[in-house]
């Protein structure tokens, strides 16, 4: 049972955070592809409230490797267990199937942890770019990895066993590298387990190294108890490591068993981060309530 199962929400939801799922049509028509092709979605497994808005303007995030993550981070709706899914080879064949039927534009491609898998699954994004673009060469595909950690005691030979694994996913061309740093420095060992804020900004610097052209995206949850000097210090940091791009959003708590909300942002308090973001040098900027890492992700 999860420490939290008996912690209540501190506050009602606010106003700003309340809005309509979106048109029937266009929810039916992406669950309808990803039922009957026995697929996966971030959108669907992490109950994305922007998922109706994203599937009418032609995009859509599918959640690679299963649906049982072998991490347990404490915000996440993902499945969490010891014993992920047996790999589906035909998995990337099906993903491109949707897409295609779909008409998808753009796609962004993300996975559960396979830390049981050599290469913490770096395949099956490059497996899933490889068959998307076999149909449509033209269609934009994002990936939102892993921090592709762990395997070895030694810390060397985890360096380098984690850039062999980014270079296996950008050697494919991505349109977007996205890693998520999630929270502040503070929180991560609470809000990450089994990530560390150094390892992903580590992945972000390496990403930026390896493929200088390819840029580099990652996002943080509010609302966890962080203070605004904390999230200006994670986001010079980002900027530290050559970060191009960020998401800022409030964390929404997915049920009692996960962390609890420390308290809601304002859309206001949104706005003036996103300034300080801009004149840190973020190329692009997401920073709102309901911004989650795929957000615009075609814009």
């Amino acid at each position: 049972m999860s420490k939290y199962s008996a912690i209540a929400p501190a506050e009602r939801l606010p106003e700003w955070l309340r809005r309509p799922i979106g048109k029937a049509s266009d929810l039916e028509a992406v669950q309808a592809q990803v039922k009957q092709n026995r697929l996966h979605t971030i959108c669907e497994e992490g109950r994305c409230p922007n998922r109706g808005e994203c599937y009418a303007a032609g995009t859509a995030t599918f959640l690679l490797g299963g649906s049982i993550c072998t991490r347990s981070c404490a915000f996440c709706q993902v499945e969490k267990g010891r014993a992920p899914m047996p790999l589906d080879q035909a998995e990337a064949e099906r993903v491109a199937d949707a897409v295609a039927s779909l008409g998808l534009r753009y796609v962004v491609l993300t996975a559960v942890a396979r830390d049981d898998l050599a290469d913490h699954g770096a395949a099956l994004f490059t497996s899933t770019m490889a068959s998307i673009r076999q149909r449509n060469p033209l269609i934009g595909i994002e990936v939102l990895t892993p921090d592709f950690w762990g395997g070895f005691a030694d810390e060397q030979r985890a360096v380098r066993a984690q850039r062999e694994r980014l270079s296996t996913v950008l050697s494919a061309q991505p349109a977007c590298f996205n890693h998520n740093l999630e929270t502040v420095q503070r929180l991560q060992g609470e809000v990450r387990r089994g990530a560390t804020y150094q390892r992903s900004l580590g992945l972000l610097a390496s990403a930026r190294e390896l493929a200088p052209s390819i840029p580099t995206k990652s996002g943080l949850m509010l609302g966890l108890g962080e203070t605004h000097e904390e999230v200006i210090a994670a986001m010079r940091d980002l900027r530290a490591a050559d970060c191009q791009r960020l998401t800022l959003g409030q964390y929404l708590r997915p049920s009692l068993a996960h962390i609890p909300v420390a308290r809601y942002w304002t859309p206001e308090e949104f706005d003036a981060l996103a300034v300080v973001a801009r004149e840190l040098g973020f190329a692009q900027v997401r920073s709102g309530p309901l911004v989650r890492s795929s957000y615009h992700a075609a814009d």
